[in-house]
């Protein structure tokens, strides 16, 4: 897999499908698991999205091993790395959970006591699995950002000469 496009780090355009794709796996989960209507009838959508989101989580661990590599290692690197290999084992848990309660609420038996403690199962792992995004996040903006100086704003062209 290629560490950069058009001067771009691949790190930064994946991770922005792991940034949009749990956080929405995470609100439709939790919807099929507190509203079985919701369940019936966009169960295995919702499981393919958390499927998907799940695939992206690998893929934006290795390009971030990848643009890792090639910077000076920090504190704040090695914690935002430590983070991003955790989300795998929250997310897939996640999608084997949401799959698990579809596939049983689609069963001609039910068992009754089963879907309240899936429901719960997903939405345990839904917030754990957002919080750890939001972490992940503040640990990666603080790796790129911290000791970057601003300034003000500087006129450039023709609107420095009037």
């Amino acid at each position: 897999m290629p560490a950069f496009i058009a001067g771009l780090p691949l790190h930064v355009l994946i991770v922005h499908a792991v940034v949009v794709l749990v956080p929405l796996s995470v609100l439709a989960t939790v919807t099929i698991a507190v509203w079985p209507a919701a369940r019936r009838r966009f169960g295995w959508i919702v499981v393919g999205l958390t499927a998907v989101a799940t695939i992206c989580i690998p893929l934006a661990t290795s390009s971030g091993e990848d643009l890792r590599d090639r910077l000076a290692s920090t504190d704040l690197i090695r914690q935002h790395a430590h983070l991003g290999d955790q989300l795998l084992v929250f997310v897939a848990g996640l999608l084997v959970v949401a799959f698990a309660l579809v596939w049983f609420d689609r069963r001609p038996v039910r068992i009754k006591a089963l879907a309240p403690i899936l429901s719960v199962l997903v939405v345990a792992l839904a917030v754990v699995s957002a919080v750890q995004v939001v972490r992940i996040g503040d640990s990666g903006a603080r790796a790129a950002w911290t000791g970057v100086q601003y300034t003000a704003p500087q006129r450039h062209g023709d609107e420095a000469a009037k």
